[in-house]
């Protein structure tokens, strides 16, 4: 099999960048822009390949960091619009991070109380983050609205709160859903936050919205966001990761060894638990270019990851021919939540991250060597 990414130019282990399939997602999300007139922001926990970010800006208005080190990644290599939102400051956090961003959003009214002179004082709109007590996410590990959640203020809270000064509200309740979900959530939103929506002048919808996915309905998202911001008079802001990066390049991997224990195995130059950890926490099995389910095809192999951990393993699948080392695996839509979660477990060797440019060559912006392993532990 041939793919873009079984090119001499790539190295492997890789995470690669496909630079139209990015600028195809930022057109789709620059179209919602226009015709709904809310904002988009890029958040930086799911995607932050700040290599990127020139491309980027000529789409999205800025930005949403959830810490300090996000926030001046987002002011000094993004350099538009910054939006901050975390469970929690300190006070240095604090001192930190209002210089850098033009809106902050708190998690509990202690916090926005105990920040809310210096917050105005600064210059920064501040919004506080709710919970509208509606769940929609399907994996429990990324569901913000679950019971006992530590994330946003419920509405019973808000009764004879003082929020005098507040601009803003955020919310984020969803996962990788569709528009149907949006919609179920602002009906909860408007029917325990509605007074408070009158009174403000912005609403954040977090992220979750995967509207560059196949299948989402982009025009009823659309008219959801035209109807709230219409109603109510506000300025609506959506930070999606996933959406921005979806779909977008793959992590190229080889074959390094084949053993046999109840059926062959291919360990990979790869980790999940270092370099894919969604594999492992939520957990889900990841699509490989050319690879089907196990005895789809003639060929059947566990793959399983370099480190020492014995549940290093990402799954098993088929293939058309046998593998072999050197033989290139191509894990699809590995470019959020992967880089930005990676660790040096182990020592494994840390992919390298490139771009694949829209003319076919492929520019590598970043190797890792054993100076980045030896520096991060010190």
């Amino acid at each position: 099999m041939s793919t873009p990414y079984h090119n001499d130019a790539i190295p492997s282990p890789c995470y690669v960048c496909d630079e139209a399939l990015l600028e195809r997602n930022l057109q789709l999300m620059k179209r919602v822009q226009d015709e709904s007139g809310a904002q988009i922001i890029l958040a930086l926990k799911g995607f932050s390949m700040w290599s990127t970010f020139p491309l980027v800006r000529e789409y999205l208005v800025g930005c949403t960091a959830s810490s300090v080190w996000e926030a001046k990644l987002a002011k000094y290599e993004f350099g538009r619009s910054v939006h901050a939102y975390a469970p929690g400051y300190k006070q240095k956090d604090i001192d930190e991070i209002l210089p850098l961003c033009e809106h902050i959003s708190f998690n509990s009214i202690g916090q926005w109380l105990r920040y809310r002179d210096q917050t105005l004082a600064a210059g920064v709109s501040a919004g506080l983050r709710v919970n509208p007590e509606h769940q929609e996410a399907s994996t429990e590990l990324y569901d913000p609205s679950a019971p006992g959640s530590r994330l946003g203020v419920r509405a019973a809270e808000l009764v004879d709160a003082d929020l005098e000064g507040l601009e803003g509200l955020h919310v984020h309740n969803l996962c990788e859903c569709d528009s149907v979900a949006l919609e179920r959530t602002l009906a909860a939103v408007e029917e325990k936050f509605g007074a408070l929506l009158h009174k403000v002048k912005w609403l954040n919808l977090g992220g979750g919205h995967l509207m560059t996915r196949a299948g989402y309905d982009v025009e009823h998202l659309i008219q959801q966001l035209k109807r709230i911001q219409e109603t109510y008079q506000v300025q609506v802001i959506l930070e999606p990761g996933s959406a921005v990066a979806w779909q977008t390049g793959p992590l190229v991997a080889e074959v390094v060894d084949i053993v046999e224990n109840d059926g062959n195995i291919a360990i990979l130059d790869i980790s999940a638990t270092a370099h894919m950890p969604d594999v492992l926490e939520m957990p889900y099995r990841p699509t490989v270019t050319g690879a089907g389910e196990p005895n789809e095809y003639p060929h059947t192999y566990k793959l399983g990851g370099n480190s020492c951990l014995a549940g290093d393993v990402i799954g098993s699948y088929s293939f058309a021919e046998p593998l072999a080392v050197g033989t290139r695996i191509i894990f699809e839509d590995m470019m959020h939540y992967t880089m930005v979660k990676t660790t040096f477990f182990n020592g494994v060797e840390h992919p390298s991250i490139g771009i694949l440019r829209r003319d076919g060559h492929f520019d590598l912006v970043r190797k890792f060597e054993y100076e980045d392993f030896r520096d991060k532990l010190s």
